[in-house]
C-alpha cells in the first residue's frame, strides 16, 4: 500500500467470494486513485490438453470457459465503480503460484476467503493463506463481515511493524477512516503481580507508533491502546471485531522463508473481517 507504483490485483475464480473481493478491490483501487487488475487462473491446462471448443458448439471449449470467468470478473468491478481502469490477464496454472509472482511491484493483492465455513473455526482457505506467506507486496484476504464505517485497526510489536502501520495509515488516509494503533502485552495464564517495568514500555512503543501514524496520516483521528492478554491473536481479534481492515505484520524469516509469524496466522485464520497481510519485498 505504501507504493506509489503498481495497480491492486485481484484474483477472480467466478465464486461468490472472489466477487466480493474484486467489488472490494475496485472501491479500494477508486479510493486510492489507482487501478486495477484482475487475474484469473485456469488449471484445466495441468489437467487436459483438449482445451479448444467442441466442434460445431460456438463459444464451447475449456479456454473460452476461462476467458468468460475473466470477463465476468472485469464485469463484476466494473459494475462496482464505473469508470475505472481495470485490465484483466488470464494465467494457466496454480493461482497462488501465478499471484505470488505478478504481486512484485504491485500495490496490493486481493483476494477471497474460500475456508470451511467455521469448521474448527478456521475461516480461511489455503491458496489465501500460501499468498499471506510468499506474496512481495501487502495481501488482502477478503471476509464476509464489512464494517464500512469503521475504523482501520494496526497491531504493533517492539518492532513497530513500520511497513504495517505505514500501510493502515495509507488506507486510514484513503477511506478518511479512525485509525485505531494496539499495542499487546502477553501475560501468562496464571499473571498476577504488576509489572510496571513491562507496563512503561508497552506504553513506550505505543507512543512511537501513535506519532508515526500522526505524521503520516495527518488529517485522521489516531487513538491507541495497550491491551493485555493470555493470547496476542485474542486481543487483536477483539479490537478489531468492528474494524473495517486490521492490519498485522508478517515476520516470516529463517529456515521457513515463505512462512508468515504465529500472531499473523492465527487473525489471518480467525477473522471475521478484512485483513491486510503487510507483504513488502519477500
Amino acid at each position: 500500500m505504501t507504493q506509489e507504483s503498481g495497480s491492486i490485483v485481484a484474483g477472480y475464480d467466478g465464486s461468490d467470494e472472489a466477487a466480493a473481493a474484486v467489488r472490494w478491490a475496485a472501491r479500494c483501487a477508486h479510493a486510492t486513485n489507482g487501478s486495477l487488475r484482475v487475474v484469473h487462473c485456469s488449471l484445466w491446462p495441468l489437467l487436459t490438453r483438449h482445451l479448444g471448443p467442441v466442434p460445431g458448439v460456438s463459444g464451447s471449449g475449456l479456454e473460452q470457459s476461462a476467458r468468460s470467468i475473466l470477463e465476468d470478473g472485469v464485469a463484476v468491478a466494473t459494475a462496482e465503480v464505473p469508470g475505472l481502469q481495470v485490465r484483466s490477464t488470464l494465467l494457466h496454472g496454480l493461482p497462488a503460484q501465478h499471484l505470488a509472482e505478478i504481486s512484485a511491484g504491485e500495490r496490493m493483492l486481493v483476494v477471497g476467503s474460500r475456508g470451511l465455513g467455521g469448521f474448527l473455526g478456521l475461516l480461511v482457505g489455503s491458496v489465501s493463506l500460501e499468498l499471506a506467506a510468499t506474496a512481495t507486496c501487502p495481501v488482502a484476504v477478503i471476509r464476509p463481515e464489512l464494517h464500512p464505517d469503521g475504523p482501520v485497526v494496526v497491531a504493533v510489536d517492539a518492532s513497530g511493524f513500520p511497513a504495517a502501520l505505514d500501510d493502515a495509515c495509507a488506507l486510514a488516509s484513503a477511506w478518511q477512516a479512525p485509525l485505531k494503533v494496539v499495542h499487546v502485552r502477553h501475560e501468562p495464564a496464571g499473571y498476577q503481580l504488576p509489572d510496571r517495568q513491562g507496563a512503561a514500555g508497552a506504553q513506550e512503543i505505543l507512543a512511537s507508533a501513535v506519532n508515526r501514524a500522526t505524521a503520516k496520516a495527518p488529517l485522521v483521528r489516531v487513538d491507541g491502546e495497550v491491551l493485555a492478554d493470555t493470547s496476542v491473536p485474542h486481543a487483536i481479534l477483539k479490537a478489531a471485531g468492528e474494524a473495517r481492515m486490521v492490519v498485522v505484520g508478517s515476520q516470516g524469516r529463517g529456515i521457513l522463508r515463505e512462512t508468515i509469524g504465529s500472531t499473523a496466522h492465527a487473525v489471518l485464520h480467525h477473522a471475521r473481517g478484512p485483513v491486510l497481510i503487510s507483504r513488502h519485498g519477500g
